[in-house]
């Protein structure tokens, strides 16, 4: 008889917290260190934060024999990205107070602030939430962030699909009291019965889960990158359902092939009105089969994997009590965002500004916080985050219009996404200095990477030319580099792994086309390839499928395979 596995770690750290607990509230009270203990560190995530340290500072501090320069991260749930302009205005506040000066907006649709010293912590924490948002399950073994296409065109069915987000999102955050006797000085309720978490139970889930809805034809929150998505499907300019698909998910671990990247299959369609039931039960199955004894293999694209689709299309309808329909036929065109002014069906008018990195600052010669904390004092509509890290200030009226035209001109934001299409479809992720996994830059790099791939671009005529790319610090794909058309996944210092052939809509996984790629050398790899695409692509065709059908990668297909590398040493172009 085989030994039963060993559960991971952080199980053992769920069950004892009492529900989240742990230790964080003494944990806070300690000052005479900056951090917190390591089980708390694990359960603060739960809570919205991390706890970080400057990596830039590192070597200095061990030389004068002082702790890392620890700090907390904090990241502030946005369901579908949408914020209100006092909520934009308090977080531009915070970020003041008690944060590094920064806003990031991150690749689903949150805020984000670093440089958050632990004694600043529950204050900031508590002062998020009277702005009326909040940061529990924003991070942690739990549903994240609902994302949701912020389509500024069909307001009436962003409408419907962001009421649906919404829903999910409320009704599956954890009911655990902690959050609000911690942070927010919630009296403890003392009963004689045992406290429930009625959906997630004791242990939570096996890893985090990320849910997101899009509506055709624009995919911009990558929606087969999610644990559990729905396409909305609309007939008549109304949403008469959603398609449901499982599975996908991006992290991975370099030299690792039993990890990998993954898309979601498409698996029945559900009506509006069950759609908060399908979200629960695939989390209860996910709940129930996900793997608990390897962090490594935990997240539910390896569940999905290890049983197949159809066992998990079976397995939903069981704990359903009902069958999902067949899917019906969808169409993305696209993952980007629309950039400029554009009017809704309702006769809105909506701004996309492209925001580098998703990192909203102020510099000598672009003060853009400042433009956008004054344009939120005069607007009576709401701001959108996207999923590419831009932003929408969206729902102007036209009386505010020409008021708001005048600030962005005044800041220098209306010409914001004068840029190349290639600078506009970028992302990257936080990487260095504070995020503890990086292994290479990504946010502070990637702008000079696409400084160096303009000129070449340039030179054959493809500046207008849309081609998604986008660099990661590590493998476990937040800025979901795996399903980009070229994707830099740092493997260590100014080192990268480059792949290349992911869908234009974000459809379709990337395939490793060469590890190791010195930060020097990206610009002399990607040129040859950029003059070959310009010479002999056909008409409409996307850098990404280029590459496949040229044979510089094959197409991907789902599991480990996706990291070897297959391209021939010699192509003649």
């Amino acid at each position: 008889m085989s030994e039963e596995k060993k559960l991971a770690a952080n199980e053992g750290i769920k069950i004892r917290s009492n529900y989240l607990r742990g230790t964080i509230k003494e944990g806070l009270a300690d000052l005479s260190t900056g951090s917190l203990s390591e089980d708390d560190q694990q359960l603060i995530k739960f809570h919205g934060s991390y706890q970080q340290d400057d990596r830039d500072l590192r070597a200095d501090r061990r030389k004068h024999k002082l702790e890392k320069a620890y700090s907390f991260m904090i990241r502030i749930r946005v369901t579908g990205g949408v914020a209100t302009p006092h909520q934009w205005i308090e977080t531009d506040r915070l970020a003041t107070q008690f944060a590094n000066g920064t806003i990031k907006l991150t690749t689903r649709q949150a805020f984000q602030f670093h440089g958050i010293i632990k004694s600043n912590l529950k204050r900031t924490m508590r002062e998020i939430n009277e702005a009326a948002m909040g940061t529990i399950a924003a991070c942690g073994d739990v549903n994240r962030n609902v994302m949701c296409n912020p389509n500024p065109y069909l307001s009436s069915v962003h409408a419907e699909a962001m009421r649906a987000a919404q829903a999910i999102s409320d009704h599956l955050t954890p009911a655990t009291r902690a959050y609000h006797e911690i942070w927010l000085d919630g009296e403890k309720v003392e009963s004689s019965e045992e406290e429930q978490e009625p959906i997630y139970g004791k242990t939570y889930l096996p890893r985090k889960f990320k849910i997101n809805i899009a509506v055709p034809p624009n995919n911009d929150v990558d929606l087969f990158a999610n644990c559990l998505s729905f396409i909305a499907i609309v007939e008549d300019g109304k949403v008469v359902g959603y398609n449901v698909a499982v599975g996908g998910g991006m992290g991975s671990t370099h030299g690792d092939e039993k990890t990998y990247p993954r898309i979601a299959d498409v698996i029945g369609f559900c009506t509006p009105e069950q759609i908060v039931d399908v979200s629960e039960k695939v989390v209860l199955v996910q709940r129930d089969f996900g793997c608990r004894t390897d962090r490594k293999h935990a997240r539910f694209k390896y569940t999905v994997d290890d049983h197949g689709p159809d066992w998990i299309l079976a397995k939903i309808n069981e704990y359903l009590g009902y069958d999902l329909e067949p899917a019906r036929e969808y169409e993305f065109t696209d993952n980007g965002d629309r950039f400029g002014w554009v009017e809704d069906d309702a006769g809105n008018y909506h701004y996309t500004l492209f925001v580098e990195g998703g990192r909203v600052l102020d510099t000598e010669t672009y003060p853009m916080r400042t433009g956008l904390r004054e344009i939120a004092k005069i607007h009576d509509g709401d701001f959108r985050l996207t999923g590419n890290q831009n932003l929408i200030i969206a729902n102007v009226s036209a009386k505010k219009r020409a008021e708001i035209e005048a600030l962005l001109e005044k800041y220098g934001m209306e010409k914001s996404h004068e840029k190349s299409a290639l600078r506009l479809s970028s992302i990257a992720c936080v990487a260095l200095p504070t995020c503890a996994l990086a292994m290479a830059e990504a946010e502070r790099f990637l702008p000079e990477v696409v400084t160096e791939l303009e000129e070449e671009l340039e030179k054959v005529g493809l500046r207008h030319d849309a081609i998604t790319i986008r660099m990661t610090g590590c493998p476990n794909g937040c800025g979901r580099p795996f399903i980009s058309e070229i994707g830099m996944v740092g493997r260590g210092p100014n080192r990268y792994n480059l792949y290349l052939g992911g869908g234009h809509a974000g459809d379709r996984l990337s395939k490793l086309y060469r590890q190791d790629v010195d930060a020097a050398d990206i610009r002399s790899t990607l040129a040859p390839i950029f003059q070959h695409y310009a010479k002999e692509r056909n008409e409409g065709e996307h850098f990404g499928d280029f590459v496949i059908r040229a044979g510089y990668v094959a197409a991907t297909v789902q599991g480990g395979d996706f990291h070897k590398n297959i391209k021939p040493e010699a192509l003649s172009n």
